[in-house]
Parts: C-alpha cells; sequence; structure tokens
C-alpha cells in the first residue's frame, strides 16, 4: 500500500480528525471511532458496550428511528457498527456526493441519540436474539473468543464475556444508557475519518459545520488492563450442547500490541509459521501426519490482530475426535515449538508466510470499508493512522530469531488450556 496523504487534526470539542483522499473512485467511506468497547463496561453490565452501539442506531436529536437506514440506502450506500475490546466502531460507505449526508447523520447521534425506554426494550431483545443465534444455538458459539478468557484471566474486564449475558441486559435502565453515552461518546473520546474521493478543504468546512458545535465533555480516564501473567498452567471446561466433535483451545499473553509492536507482529508470523496453509508445522504434524485434529488455527487476538490494547492473547485452536486425549495433542503441540526453536524457520518458510500476511493486508485495505475503519483504529490505539501502510514491511522484516523469541515465550507453565466437551460425552 503506497503511503497515504494523510490530513490529521482536532477539533476546538476535542474531536480527533483524519483525512484520507484518494480520487480513484467517486465514493467515499466515514467512519467513527469511540474509545470504547467491552473491557470498559462497568461490572453487572456485561454487554452494554454491545447493546449501546444498538442504540445508537434507533434515533438521534433530529431524526426518528429508521431514519439513518433510510437516508444512507438511498444514497446509494451501505453503514454498520461494531464493538470491539477497546473501541466501537460506526461506518458508512456512499457514493462521493452523499459525503455531507454521512457526516450529518453520524455527527446527529454524536450529539444526542435518543434513548426512550421502548427503544431500550426492543434492543435488548435484539441483542438477546443475536446470543442465541450466534452463540447459544450455535455449534462452537463463543469459541474461543468467549469461553478462553475467563480460564486465562482473572480481572472482569478481561475475562467477562462482552457479547452479553441475559440477566445483565435486563438490567440495563436509561439512566445506565444516559450515563454511558456522557461518559464514553464525547468527541474528545472518537475520532471522525473521511477517506475516498473528497477535497481536504470541503471535507474540513464541512466536519467543523456538522461536529464543531457538539458540545465538548471531558475524555474519560482510560484505565489500564494489564494483569500478571499466569504463574502455571490454567485449565477451563465447557459442555457444548450443539458440537459434533471435541475442540481446545489453548491461550497464552502476547506482548503489548501498542509498545512493543514489533514483538506483536513476531506473533503473527509465528502464527503463520505454525498454522497457516497446508505447508504450516503444526498443520503438517497434527492434520496431515498422525493425524490428531481435524481442524486447526493459529494466530494472535481473539478477534485477530490489531484490535486491542494490552492484554491480548495469542491462540491455538483444534477440533478433534473423541479418542484423542486433549495431552496429546497439548505434547505435540509443545514438541513442535520446541523443534521450532532448534530449527528455525529459514528463508523460504518466513518468505511464505510473510508474504501471505502483505498479500492480505494489501487486499483487505483496497476496500474502502476496510481502510477507512483502519485508518480510525489505528489512530485511536496507535496515534498513527499512517501505520497501516507500513505494516507489511513491519511484518516482512521479522527474523527467524524472532520467530524463535516468540516460540520460547509460548511455554506450558503460563497458558490457559479450555476444552470444549460435546454435551452427551460430558455427562
Amino acid at each position: 500500500m503506497a503511503a497515504p496523504d494523510l490530513t490529521r487534526y482536532t477539533l476546538d470539542n476535542g474531536l480527533r480528525v483524519v483525512l484520507a483522499p484518494d480520487p480513484t473512485a467517486p465514493v467515499v467511506g466515514v467512519s467513527v471511532h469511540y474509545d470504547v468497547g467491552f473491557r470498559s463496561e462497568p461490572e453487572g453490565r456485561t454487554g452494554f458496550a454491545h447493546l449501546f452501539e444498538h442504540l445508537m442506531f434507533q434515533g438521534s436529536e433530529s431524526l426518528e428511528k429508521l431514519a439513518h437506514f433510510r437516508y444512507v440506502q438511498s444514497s446509494g450506500g451501505t453503514f454498520n457498527g461494531s464493538t470491539h475490546p477497546d473501541y466501537t466502531d460506526y461506518f458508512e460507505v456512499l457514493p462521493a456526493a452523499a459525503l455531507e449526508r454521512a457526516l450529518f447523520l453520524e455527527a446527529d447521534r454524536m450529539r444526542a441519540p435518543k434513548l426512550t425506554a421502548e427503544n431500550l426494550a426492543n434492543q435488548i431483545d435484539v441483542v438477546k436474539e443475536e446470543i442465541r443465534l450466534n452463540v447459544l444455538n450455535r455449534p462452537y458459539g463463543g469459541f474461543p473468543w468467549i469461553l478462553l478468557p475467563p480460564v486465562l484471566y482473572k480481572t472482569f474486564p478481561n475475562a467477562h464475556n462482552g457479547y452479553g449475558d441475559f440477566t445483565d441486559l435486563e438490567q440495563a435502565s436509561l439512566e445506565d444508557c444516559a450515563a454511558f453515552f456522557d461518559t464514553y461518546y464525547a468527541p474528545a473520546n472518537a475520532v471522525v475519518t473521511v477517506a475516498g474521493d473528497f477535497t481536504v478543504d470541503r471535507a474540513r468546512e464541512l466536519i467543523e459545520r456538522h461536529f464543531g458545535d457538539v458540545p465538548a465533555r471531558p475524555k474519560p480516564p482510560r484505565p489500564s488492563f494489564a494483569e500478571p501473567l499466569p504463574a502455571g498452567e490454567l485449565r477451563g471446561e465447557h459442555l457444548d450442547p450443539h458440537a459434533p466433535l471435541p475442540a481446545l483451545a489453548v491461550g497464552y499473553r502476547m506482548p503489548d500490541p501498542i509498545n512493543d509492536l514489533d514483538g506483536y507482529l513476531a506473533n503473527l508470523v509465528l502464527g503463520g509459521v505454525l498454522g497457516d496453509g497446508d505447508g504450516a508445522r503444526l498443520q503438517q504434524r497434527l492434520v496431515h501426519r498422525e493425524p490428531l485434529v481435524t481442524d486447526l488455527g493459529a494466530g494472535a487476538g481473539l478477534f485477530g490482530p490489531f484490535e486491542a490494547r494490552d492484554p491480548d492473547v495469542f491462540t491455538i485452536t483444534a477440533i478433534h475426535t473423541p479418542e484423542v486425549e486433549p495431552d496429546r495433542i497439548l505434547g505435540a503441540l509443545d514438541e513442535e515449538l520446541e523443534k521450532l526453536a532448534a530449527a528455525p524457520p529459514d528463508e523460504q518458510e518466513l518468505a511464505r508466510v510473510t508474504a501471505r500476511w502483505a498479500a492480505g493486508l494489501h487486499s483487505e485495505h483496497d476496500r474502502l470499508v476496510s481502510r477507512t475503519l483502519a485508518f480510525g483504529s489505528f489512530e485511536l490505539l496507535y496515534d498513527d493512522p499512517a501505520l497501516v501502510a507500513t505494516l507489511a514491511d513491519r511484518i516482512a522484516a521479522v527474523t527467524s530469531d524472532d520467530v524463535v523469541a516468540a516460540a520460547k515465550a509460548l511455554r506450558p507453565d503460563s497458558r490457559a488450556v479450555l476444552v470444549v466437551k460435546p454435551e452427551q460425552e460430558g455427562k
């Protein structure tokens, strides 16, 4: 990806702005990232950040319910939002002529979403149905991102189920919603990103017009979610009523994604060496040669890389047949990590992994929506949206020694092991 032409500045109310003009297609992407995710939700309000994301689509200061949907779609655009560990994003992609419409819509709900008892009750039901569909009634629902953290972590922000718990969701009140909005949805706690076909002067004028008078509020303090590394292997078990086969998830703490980015990138490359493609080491050992598992994955982040601040997790997941004991898989995993330390990846093996990463990043960021969201999240998390364009080169610079050091850190005495059993087997 070529170095982007970025303009960054801050409005008087504290709102950060990233502009990335690109005239190659007559479309624009607009995103707003708020510095609040499910790790920030208060204890006893599990899933509240996810619930509030839904409420932000239910009308605003000037617009009735569903108006946001109609205005974007009638312009030929698409929109969505999502909740992550450390941020929540909202975005639209529209024809370039509709840029002002998108900015008005985002500023309007940043100023004052419509928080009503009817909307709250409706969206609690919507989120509960989403949980039923994606977690409770699905084989391996929440595996591993919901099920592994409470084994690896001890504190509520890191260990709880950010997707939502029915009991906590049902206790949410309008007062909770108003307090959450006032605290976390302040302009000073947000980043607006515009990418695509526009001129910087015009975008600045429109952003000042629509966001400049959003009332300033104090930026909330950002707590550290750090906690000590495990002092020994941690184990947990989950019975899954829908799973056809047992599964295993292994989680290790990784270097700080923000303050030790090169160490974090070494873990990304390690994940590729171990699990990416049929030629990867764990794929060869556990899927093809022995075989011990039917499906295997390895990589950085419970939600993928660059999604969270510290702490983040390196995960290895496997689905296997009932006759294979989890400890046999763990033993093979430990042996392969020891072999990797003794026989580091050569140039060809590293090039295969880093080339795949580079191709994937370039392909992903070729899409305007992905590029817009990446600029916004990297501004929010790393204070450097231009990092999006240099990631492929930095990954390509990871050495065999870096990968070996990352592998040596994946020790049996500092990991979490989650065993998923089909419910019938567990009885």
